[in-house]
């Protein structure tokens, strides 16, 4: 449990420096008949932000976001807190399974699982060695990584504790991927992978997505199964909201 405490600490100090890196003032989603109006707000006076400027709207839409998780993190700290100061840090289950006898016995009720994904998640393992100058966005896991829909990805798997692997090698037949996501399922161990598609409006790399779909196809990892797949163009980029439900619906 204290342990439990000093992880949530560190995830609110990283919340707290990505907040700090987000542009000042708050997003402002004003109904307009059927559409939307984006504003941003100072505190004093909103300002209104053009359609043409989605991405400063993505990156405060994605500040509320983090601002709300921070809110449930310092809550969830509280509680563990509350928890330390009015029981023992060592319950009569854990004083029990100090008996080496009774953790013996009782081995089969609890699953392994869980720490072997932690140390798969910590393990070293053969990297994309293609274009590291392109590695320039930091995510909160410590990840650098090539786009800025790359970065909310590992950040959202990371801050829900999904263990995962980024750019890590998978040998298909004799062709070696790296996709962009190796993730495993917190509760089944199950293998998953995450390939997003950023410049879908560029037909050479459309083509190529398309070859790369049939080769996992062919390998048995099938789109919406095993393989999640995610698109976008410089009209239509990537949501934190269709992170966020892709996450839910997978893995929570």
């Amino acid at each position: 449990m204290l342990i439990k405490s000093l992880e949530i600490q560190k995830q609110i100090s990283d919340i707290r420096k990505q907040i700090n890196n987000l542009p000042k003032g708050k997003l402002v989603c004003a109904r307009n008949g059927t559409y939307y109006k984006w504003y941003r707000s100072t505190g004093k006076k909103n300002i209104y932000i053009s359609k043409k400027n989605r991405h400063l709207a993505q990156q405060l839409a994605w500040k509320t976001y983090l601002s709300h998780l921070l809110e449930d993190k310092i809550k969830e700290k509280n509680a563990i807190q509350f928890y330390l100061n009015h029981y023992p840090i060592f319950p009569k289950t854990e004083k029990l399974l100090k008996n080496q006898e009774y953790r013996n016995l009782l081995e089969p009720h609890f699953k392994p699982l869980e720490e072997e994904l932690v140390q798969w998640s910590c393990e070293p393992y053969e990297r994309n060695p293609k274009y590291p100058e392109h590695l320039i966005h930091q995510s909160s896991s410590g990840n650098c990584v090539r786009s800025k829909s790359e970065c909310m990805i590992d950040t959202m798997l990371y801050m829900k504790n999904i263990p995962f692997r980024y750019e890590c090698a998978l040998e298909l037949g004799e062709i070696i991927l790296y996709p962009d996501f190796t993730i495993r399922h917190p509760k089944t161990g199950k293998f998953y992978y995450w390939e997003h598609f950023g410049r879908m409006d560029v037909p050479e790399y459309a083509q190529n997505t398309f070859s790369k779909l049939q080769l996992y196809t062919v390998h048995g990892i099938i789109p919406s199964h095993q393989l999640i797949t995610t698109y976008e163009t410089k009209e239509r980029p990537l949501s934190s909201d269709k992170i966020a439900k892709i996450i839910e619906n997978y893995f929570m």
